[in-house]
């Protein structure tokens, strides 16, 4: 059983999203993610300052048994990448919500609105 944390709303691309205090997205990988990927060996995020539309391929994360595409939640622009895990990707591993990847801040008009809660999340993972 995945840890689904009920505070974070989701995606159906196994992303996380907290808003912050001040508005911006903190965004990172879920838990199932993770596990379903294996042992975390490479990230590629995006660039501070790009901006970006919901659904955009704009990172990847590459497993020991695979690569798949990490998605924008939401429309915006990316205001900080942690370049911490992407020095040390297994990090994801160890702790998927400690573990953020970028965060967001979204465009005027954009909004969290087709993000799932946890709830849904979960039956999304069955």
């Amino acid at each position: 059983m995945s840890n689904i944390p009920a505070d974070l709303k989701y995606t159906d691309e196994h992303e996380w999203v907290r808003t912050e205090t001040d508005g911006i997205l903190t965004v990172g990988l879920t838990d199932h993610a993770q596990k379903t990927l294996g042992d975390i060996v490479f990230l590629e995020l995006p660039t501070v300052g790009k901006t970006v539309q919901a659904g955009d391929a704009i990172g990847v994360v590459e497993s020991v048994k695979a690569a798949s595409d990490i998605y924008s939640p939401v429309s915006g622009e990316v205001t900080a990448v942690n370049e911490d895990i992407a020095n040390s990707p297994e990090e994801v591993n160890d702790d998927a919500y400690d573990s953020w990847l970028f965060k967001i801040k979204l465009e005027n008009g954009a909004s969290t609105d087709k993000l799932i809660d946890a709830a849904a999340y979960t039956k999304l993972v069955g």
